[in-house]
């Protein structure tokens, strides 16, 4: 029996998008039981509720397994790889470069100790 959807679920044109970015299964590996999409919706209510892992509601796949993808895809750097690819597409989309030309930083972005450092340095 499919569930009712929350807000913080991906569409299908979300999906059509984010499908391609995730990482591709380990061939000899345990086949997937869950969809991926799933583990997608999951970990943006999450994300969206801020409510802890274990309160996900029941109807998605078990916290533990929700908690894994999410801390493999960050590890390996998945989530990451989706942002830069979504920020490129975007970009495009407002008839701008793939990549930002420029960069602004400012003094509140540099940890206080880099300052230090910098000086006792001069």
């Amino acid at each position: 029996m499919k569930r009712q959807p929350y807000p913080s679920d991906v569409t299908d044109a979300q999906w059509a998008i984010l499908a391609p970015l995730m990482p591709v299964p380990d061939p000899e590996g345990r086949p997937l039981e869950i969809e991926r999409r799933e583990i997608v919706n999951a970990i943006f209510y999450v994300l969206r509720t801020g409510c802890p892992w274990r309160y996900l509601p029941h109807e998605f796949p078990k916290w533990q397994t929700v908690y894994s993808y999410f801390r493999d895809w960050k590890r390996d750097g998945t989530w990451e790889k989706m942002h830069t690819a979504l920020r490129k597409q975007l970009r495009v989309q407002m008839g701008r470069d793939p990549e930002p030309s420029a960069a602004i930083i400012d003094s509140q972005s540099i940890p206080q100790q880099q300052c230090e450092r910098r000086r006792t340095r001069l």
